[in-house]
């Protein structure tokens, strides 16, 4: 997540913040993340820091180098595919440092968090994009058939959005048991339309437009988990007025802990991994077979276990275990 300050966090000073406060917490950050990008982030976010520099602005310089990536690929050299790869993993320093940034000078917003998700996105595509034209010069099979290899990049890219915006919501509900409120981003469709109906097209069109897009992405993530959603129903008509007791908070996060690393694997750093092996063997179109059946199985068995969990819990709540 990251953010754009106001006015009064800007006239504050704020406290010396340690690199372990930058992080979101131990339970949901990836290896990969705390041996090389969260480091490389934190030295971007305190030089940020410095220059006044806010995280949308990190995040938006990491939408021009995530692309200029996506261009690279689409030539069949080497080398190209390597200063690529070098700006691909430049963009997600920064994706790092924004995030780190906001939670370093306390400057949060939603449209902070619209922007990082759709910085991922905007990556992604013209990585899609330049894979489908390079395959369809170099590759003889997708020569002769061109709208193959574009039809399976559609689909990949809608697989990878629910990945995604699963991975993403899973974390978010781990940390809300974890952190609680303050320290999740975790959202309710409800409240996000009902807050929708008060800005008018007319007086507020920029708001409304990016809260219209994060209501229905929120809308998507709770489409996809429906007991999840029961649990949630449970837990407001049980704990509307009090907190939710700590045993149920510790309960639920020993049961999420072991699927952190699913959402991890379905986030940035192993479809990398994935992507830049495909370059080396000089078959763009693995990277494709990647997403669409292992990041999928992937998928299927998270939610599985995950609604599960929630079906179990939300049983338990109605048993007046807690």
């Amino acid at each position: 997540m990251n953010a754009m300050a106001n006015n009064n966090t800007a006239a504050r000073p704020t406290a010396k913040v340690s690199y372990r406060d930058t992080l979101k917490s131990m339970d949901t950050e990836e290896h990969i993340d705390l041996a090389f990008y969260r480091p490389i982030g934190y030295m971007w976010a305190c030089l940020a820091k410095r220059l006044g520099v806010t995280p949308n602005a990190i995040t938006i310089a990491s939408i021009f180098l995530g692309i200029g990536a996506g261009i690279m690929f689409y030539f069949p050299d080497m080398w190209l595919n390597v200063i690529g790869m070098l700006l691909l993993i430049w963009a997600n320093s920064f994706d790092s440092a924004d995030g780190q940034l906001a939670r370093m000078t306390k400057q949060y917003s939603r449209l902070g968090r619209i922007l990082d998700g759709l910085s991922g996105d905007l990556w992604f595509a013209s990585i899609y994009i330049a894979i489908c034209l390079r395959e369809n010069i170099t590759s003889e099979f997708f020569s002769a058939h061109p709208w193959v290899i574009w039809v399976v990049a559609i689909v990949t890219g809608l697989c990878h959005a629910k990945q995604a915006a699963a991975a993403d919501y899973y974390r978010q509900f781990h940390l809300y048991f974890l952190k609680g409120e303050e320290g999740s981003e975790l959202e309710s469709c409800d409240e996000l339309r009902s807050r929708l109906a008060t800005l008018s097209w007319s007086k507020n069109f920029w708001k409304k437009l990016t809260l219209t897009f994060y209501t229905n992405y929120t809308a998507n993530q709770e489409a996809l988990t429906p007991s999840m959603q029961a649990l949630r129903r449970e837990l407001r008509k049980r704990f509307a007025s009090a907190a939710i007791p700590v045993a149920f908070r510790e309960a639920f996060r020993a049961k999420s802990l072991p699927l952190m690393k699913y959402t991890n694997i379905l986030s940035f750093n192993w479809r990398v991994i994935a992507l830049f092996t495909a370059l080396f063997l000089q078959m763009p179109w693995l990277y494709f077979a990647f997403e669409l059946i292992v990041l999928n199985a992937l998928l299927v068995y998270m939610i599985v276990r995950h609604e599960r969990i929630c079906r179990d819990f939300t049983k338990e709540l109605q048993d007046g275990k807690y």
